[in-house]
């Protein structure tokens, strides 16, 4: 199986826990795929 990642440009994703561990690495990786992000945390 060849998994495409979704194509996030123009998106805007919200991340709570995102100062750090899964949180941070998911909203790196969603920055990387090119969404907007929000983070929450602490």
């Amino acid at each position: 199986m060849n998994a495409q990642p979704l194509p996030l440009a123009g998106r805007h994703a919200l991340v709570t826990g995102g100062a750090r561990g899964i949180g941070l690495a998911s909203a790196r990786s969603l920055l990387q795929r090119g969404a907007r992000v929000t983070l929450l945390g602490r």
